[in-house]
């Protein structure tokens, strides 16, 4: 069955066509455009490059969250609107837990991490180990200095990505075993969304195109706002 995968979580875009875990066509944009102008052209023109149409995709994938509110949104309808016609099954993806997939082949500590603003990062941190991902915590919104804190208890090496990826390390500046990702492994990829939605299609771990939802990790910034106005805890 082909897969066709989504992420628009943050700045970049991608989409990726799949048949289980080989990748048959994907797209990559990181320009300073809105998804609403790059997702839907990106996703005709990787189906086009793959000569497939959308009546040869049997599932669709995307990252639901964390990310930017705006974004993961964006994402979400796009899948509901093209999964509905036919009843499509759907796979909501940890857009962390897709970062730690793109990692698969080494051997070490990801912290996938992405800015959350306020010295924050949305993070969670996996152990892979002759390709098996593990993870060590659950998807958090965190400050980068508990994160950091966390690091150094541990001997494995240490690799960190996603687009909080240089923020976080400017604070862990100097500390021993911690190495940026290269691209293309550096960002949220809809490869990784792919791969990791794959995994989660044999357990049968879909949901349908109403079911679909994105996950926050917090309130929006307005929503957070309008409560310490109120005085409310957050």
């Amino acid at each position: 069955m082909k897969l066709l995968a989504l992420d628009c979580s943050a700045t970049a875009a991608s989409c990726a066509v799949l048949e289980e875990d080989r990748v048959i066509a994907s797209s990559f944009v990181n320009v300073k455009l809105t998804h609403s102008e790059t997702l839907l052209p990106m996703l005709q023109n990787t189906l086009s490059a793959a000569k497939l149409s959308l009546n040869d995709i049997g599932a669709f994938a995307i990252n639901n969250g964390p990310g930017s509110f705006t974004g993961i949104r964006i994402g979400i309808s796009a899948v509901k609107g093209l999964a509905l016609p036919n009843n499509l099954p759907c796979v909501a993806v940890s857009t962390l837990y897709s970062i730690a997939e793109l990692h698969k082949n080494l051997n070490g500590i990801i912290v996938a991490v992405m800015d959350a603003r306020c010295n924050q990062v949305y993070n969670a941190i996996f152990k892979i180990e002759n390709g098996n991902i593990r993870r060590l915590c659950e998807d958090r919104a965190v400050l980068i200095s508990e994160v950091i804190a966390e690091l150094e208890k541990m001997d494995d090496n240490i690799f960190i990505a996603g687009d909080g990826a240089h923020l976080f390390s400017e604070y862990a500046n100097g500390k021993e075993k911690v190495n940026i990702s290269k691209e293309p492994l550096l960002y949220q990829n809809a490869v990784g969304v792919g791969l990791a939605a794959n995994e989660m299609l044999i357990r049968g771990q879909t949901v349908t195109a109403n079911e679909l939802c994105p996950l926050y990790l917090r309130l929006p910034q307005a929503e957070r706002e309008l409560k310490v106005k109120k005085g409310e805890t957050l």
